[in-house]
């Protein structure tokens, strides 16, 4: 990998972390649309894997005091079952399906009515939440927009919602790697020691950066913005796959 491409992203990875901290997703979706521009699908799961792995883990011990530990073990069980599958079938998709499985997660989330969104605290909803969330993420390396279908509605605060959806994706990205660069190959073979470790470092950085600025949004501001966000990059990603499928 060039020196321009390291210093790309780092800076994507300050970033994209730092926003990620904030809202608990958005800064994924970003981050992966980026690294598919400069590395193939494999490579790209697993550095993704590896700075989010590092992200979420930070955010959820800055936060440790808020992580709803009951949801987080059921969701587990989800995720477990989804990881299962996909390694009995070895699916490994193109940069194309991948934009559009990004592009459609945040208005698959957002068009679920009131009445049939599924909440992590009820019966049965965080297993179904740990299931869908890996599955998108074998799919398209970001779970975020869905896993907060499962959240939003659900009796906590802003911070209990960040820290255990925090939680949640680091059992996700640990399972995206194990996948992406060993199941089905070794991914990471391309991107050498020196990027991962600045993105691990990065990742942790922009997350402690942005603790003080979700501190000061309250929960209506935190909602708002992260429906507005959300929406605007899964457009831009939308039009970036059909736009890839037309062009083959």
């Amino acid at each position: 990998m060039s020196a321009g491409a390291v210093v790309i992203i780092a800076v994507i990875v300050l970033a994209t972390s730092f926003l990620s901290g904030i809202f608990g997703m958005a800064g994924g979706m970003i981050y992966m649309g980026a690294l598919l521009l400069l590395l193939p699908v494999p490579a790209a799961m697993v550095l993704h894997g590896v700075t989010q792995t590092a992200s979420n883990g930070w955010r959820a011990y800055l936060w440790r005091g808020y992580v709803v530990w009951r949801i987080l073990l059921r969701y587990l069980i989800g995720s477990a079952l989804a990881f299962g599958a996909f390694t009995l079938v070895r699916f490994v998709p193109d940069p194309a399906l991948v934009l559009l499985v990004l592009g459609l997660t945040p208005f698959l989330a957002w068009m679920v009515p009131e009445r049939l969104a599924p909440r992590a605290d009820r019966f049965g909803g965080a297993e179904l939440c740990g299931f869908i969330g890996t599955a998108f993420q074998l799919l398209s390396g970001v779970s975020g927009p869905l896993l907060d279908v499962f959240f939003v509605r659900c009796p906590l605060d802003r911070r209990a919602v960040v820290a255990t959806k925090a939680a949640c994706q680091v059992a996700t990205h640990l399972l995206k790697l194990v996948y992406f660069g060993r199941i089905i190959g070794d991914g990471g073979a391309e991107l050498g020691w020196p990027v991962l470790v600045i993105s691990v470092v990065l990742a942790m950085a922009g997350t402690s950066l942005s603790r003080a600025t979700l501190e000061r949004l309250t929960d209506v501001q935190f909602r708002d913005w992260t429906q507005r966000i959300v929406l605007g990059v899964g457009l831009v990603y939308l039009l970036q796959g059909i736009v890839a499928y037309a062009g083959d």
